[in-house]
C-alpha cells in the first residue's frame, strides 16, 4: 500500500489549507487512516483519525473545532481540512494507514503504511 499526502504550503496564522493523502488501493475502506505531524525538534503527534468503517472519527485535542478529517469508503483520497490556523500547527504532516478495526488508535507504531511528509508553515 503507497500513500502519497499533499496540500501543504505557507499560510497566515486564521488561515485555511486542505491536506490530501491518496492510496495506491482502489478504495480507503479496508484501511483506518490517521494523520500525524511532526515539527522540528520534536516527536511525532497524533492529529486526527477515522476508523475503518468510518463511524468514529478522533482529533487531537488542540485541534478540535479547526480541523475536519473526511473520509469516503468509496474513494481513494482522504482529506484533513484545517481551519484558523496557528503559527503551533506548524509541522510535516504524515497520513498513514492501518488495517486494524473499531477505534483508531493515536499512537504511530500502530500504522503500517505512510505516506511522505507534507510540509505545513503557518506564519504570525
Amino acid at each position: 500500500v503507497q500513500l502519497q499526502a499533499s496540500g501543504g504550503g505557507l499560510v497566515q496564522a486564521g488561515g485555511s489549507l486542505r491536506l490530501s493523502c491518496a492510496t495506491s488501493e482502489r478504495t480507503f475502506s479496508g484501511y483506518a487512516v490517521a494523520w500525524f505531524r511532526q515539527a522540528p525538534g520534536k516527536e511525532r503527534e497524533f492529529v486526527a483519525a477515522v476508523s475503518r468503517s468510518t463511524l468514529y472519527t478522533v482529533y487531537e485535542d488542540s485541534v478540535k473545532g479547526r480541523f475536519t478529517f473526511s473520509k469516503d469508503n468509496t474513494k481513494n483520497t482522504v482529506y484533513l481540512q484545517m481551519n484558523s490556523l496557528k503559527p503551533e500547527d506548524t509541522a510535516a504532516y504524515y497520513c498513514a494507514a492501518g488495517s486494524m478495526y473499531g477505534r483508531p488508535p493515536a499512537k504511530p507504531e500502530n500504522y503500517d503504511y505512510w505516506g511522505q511528509g507534507t510540509l505545513v508553515t503557518v506564519s504570525s
